[in-house]
């Protein structure tokens, strides 16, 4: 770094202006050894390809980490990663799906208070840290019920004017791209992710840029959850510099925008239209409230297939023998 130095007494290196010296600060306390927190593409936590990050800073000064500020190309490494896995996890049954989405429920109840502890971390008091981890371990459940039942309520026979069966049947769309809400790090995070791979998708995500600490702990629940690796794929890092690509990438299906910038939301629109990718804006949801959870979640990000099935009319056949 520009500002480092040597002296004869040790290493003296300058981060925001502070000078820190031999493992000691200006009080003469210990320096604290930040965790790293990493990204989660393809099941595996690489650090981003840029050697970038960045340090959160909560409300009362305290450094909270050395989170990977990740780039285009990590960005496209998780695409690879969820379009690899798009066959395999929607092609399980359902009723697998809500196994796994069940563990993740069971992992995250065991690490509760892991949890609790980064969320307060985050500016966030004791009761709505517990609320929020107690919600999220809900929501994955609310969802692991839904894995094998949506497609009943969803799908339908046809009336036809012909000899034929007409099935319409909700399927997986494929990957989706998701900017998680910014403030409800885990509560937020969670809801976005549960519906998209209940219906057999897999995504990307980008998490909370300032609250991040959740998000790639998170991932550490999914990776012992059963999860197959690029189902679920987190990145850290800044919308200012994601968003764009990750409603352009012409592998990825749908994308999902849960802040209310305006500016990206138009940008969203226009090159969406480019390349007939869905679009949806989660900017008004309150997912502490039970709007935060529905079915129709899962069918923002599925797609309708209609088949044709030729029969015998019996009716027009005659009663007789």
């Amino acid at each position: 770094m520009a500002k480092d130095a040597v002296n004869k007494d040790g290493l003296t290196v300058s981060e925001n202006g502070v000078e820190k010296t031999n493992g000691v600060d200006g009080s003469g306390k210990r320096l604290e050894v930040l965790k790293t927190y990493k990204i989660y593409i393809g099941g595996q936590f690489p650090r981003t390809e840029s050697g970038r990050f960045y340090i959160p800073i909560n409300g009362a000064g305290k450094k909270l980490a050395n989170v990977c500020l990740s780039s285009r190309k990590d960005f496209r490494d998780a695409v690879v990663a969820a379009r690899r896995a798009v066959g395999g996890w929607g092609g399980r049954a359902a009723f697998n799906r809500s196994q796994i989405l069940y563990r993740m429920a069971e992992m995250l109840e065991g690490r509760k208070a892991q949890f609790i502890d980064e969320l307060m971390q985050q500016d966030a008091t004791k009761a709505k840290a517990e609320k929020e981890v107690n919600l999220a371990i809900d929501r994955l459940i609310y969802y692991a019920g839904w894995c094998d039942k949506f497609q009943q309520l969803f799908s339908s026979v046809n009336p036809v004017a012909s000899s034929h069966f007409n099935f319409s049947v909700p399927e997986p769309t494929g990957v989706v791209s998701v900017i998680a809400p910014q403030q409800d790090s885990l509560l937020g995070l969670v809801s976005v992710i549960a519906p998209v791979i209940a219906g057999g998708n897999t995504c990307v995500v980008l998490a909370s840029e300032t609250k991040p600490l959740c998000a790639v702990t998170f991932a550490e629940v999914l990776n012992s959850s059963d999860l197959p690796g690029g189902v679920v794929n987190i990145l850290t890092g800044k919308i200012s510099e994601l968003a764009s690509w990750f409603v352009d990438h012409m592998d990825v299906n749908a994308t999902i925008y849960c802040e209310k910038d305006s500016t990206i939301q138009k940008m969203m629109r226009e090159k969406s239209a480019l390349n007939l990718k869905r679009v949806f804006f989660y900017d008004k949801v309150n997912w502490y409230a039970s709007e935060g959870e529905s079915p129709y979640f899962i069918m923002d990000t599925q797609e309708i297939k209609t088949t044709w099935h030729p029969v015998e009319n019996i009716a027009g056949a005659g009663g007789g023998y």
